[in-house]
């Protein structure tokens, strides 16, 4: 029996192409992938022959739904350096995406989260086709959107990126262009196409606007900015659901929802949530890779994320017994904790892109 290579890397034209190569787990990315890649991507860096590189995945339910968050859970109740040295690893990969020498042109279908963001959104091109779902749902499960989300929700419209880390709300293709998730909306019949073209041609900037197109659904966040903004502006979770309780009008049942959903997430993964956001809005990237290292460090310390992945991905009983349950009980300093410097910090080396 041929076991299939995780992660699939070919030169083709013009371009260095990325597969992400694990349909049946949705793509999700795990610590082989990220120690293949980030090399390949150094070698491409420096191959002339190379103009640019395209990131792909196998089948059409996902272009990433995430970690391999199973076996993040299991290294972490073993306490085994895996666990810190996989985000460590995937952190850095982030952060390399960020300041490429090259194009880097992510082709993104069906499910986006977690990790899978992380491999796209830092990229200078993001292409999204109609079947894209993006979400960044880490505040069910115990954790924090991390892979970036510290940089790039903030930098979203208003205060769009605070409602999506705090609601795991969902955006279709119309609203990641709108909101700047993805740089491109084409037909998901002409995906093969731009992957070709581009390999044929280079030149992403004028290859993908013969491809590009009007997202043939509206943008439905847009019309809520308002709303949104009015609500998760306030500096507290606690002041957000009291916002979000009081919303009345043509926006009321949308806010209930919104205010629904947040009491079922972690109360501490939403306090970290927010401060990542008002921390995020100030930081330049490599700063914010640095926060995301402390957090998780500490995360895996925790309770929470073992009884969220016990609850959702385990179990499924989808009834996780946060520890504090309230947030009340989560104290400013708890969440200072999380963001304290570490004796061995995150070495993000961030060369300017070209």
């Amino acid at each position: 029996m041929t076991i299939e290579p995780e992660i699939l890397f070919e030169k083709r034209g013009r371009a260095g192409i990325v597969t992400l190569n694990r349909p049946k787990a949705l793509n999700a990315l795990n610590a082989n992938m990220v120690r293949l890649m980030h090399p390949q991507m150094a070698a491409w860096a420096e191959d002339p022959s190379v103009e640019l590189v395209i990131v792909r995945a196998a089948g059409e339910k996902a272009f990433c739904a995430g970690g391999d968050i199973r076996q993040l859970h299991d290294w972490g109740k073993a306490n085994d350096p895996a666990m810190r040295a996989f985000y460590a690893d995937e952190y850095r990969l982030n952060a390399y995406i960020k300041t490429y020498p090259k194009p880097y042109v992510a082709l993104i279908e069906g499910i986006v989260m977690g990790g899978g963001v992380g491999l796209s959104v830092h990229g200078s091109h993001r292409v999204a086709g109609e079947r894209l779902m993006f979400a960044m749902p880490e505040t069910g499960i115990g954790f924090f959107p991390d892979v970036g989300g510290t940089y790039f929700l903030p930098r979203m419209p208003g205060k769009v990126g605070t409602w999506l880390a705090l609601t795991a709300s969902r955006l279709g293709q119309a609203d990641a262009v709108w909101s700047g998730f993805a740089t491109h909306a084409v037909a998901s019949a002409d995906i093969e196409a731009v992957a070709e073209a581009l390999c044929e041609k280079g030149n992403p900037t004028d290859t993908l606007a013969a491809f590009a197109r009007q997202p043939g659904a509206s943008a439905p966040s847009r019309a809520l900015v308002p709303v949104i903004d009015r609500c998760f502006s306030a500096d507290t979770v606690e002041d957000i659901l009291d916002r979000l309780d009081k919303e009345s009008g043509e926006h009321a049942e949308w806010a209930q929802k919104q205010a629904a959903v947040m009491r079922t997430k972690s109360p501490t993964s939403l306090k970290i949530a927010l401060r990542q956001m008002q921390e995020g809005a100030k930081a330049d990237f490599a700063e914010c890779m640095r926060i995301e290292y402390r957090i998780v460090t500490r995360v895996a310390k925790g309770v929470d994320f073992y009884e969220g992945v016990r609850a959702v991905i385990i179990d499924k009983d989808n009834a996780p017994q946060w520890q504090p349950a309230s947030l009340a009980d989560v104290s400013d300093a708890d969440v200072d904790a999380y963001f304290a410097p570490l004796p061995d910090e995150l070495d993000v080396p961030t060369p300017p892109r070209a």
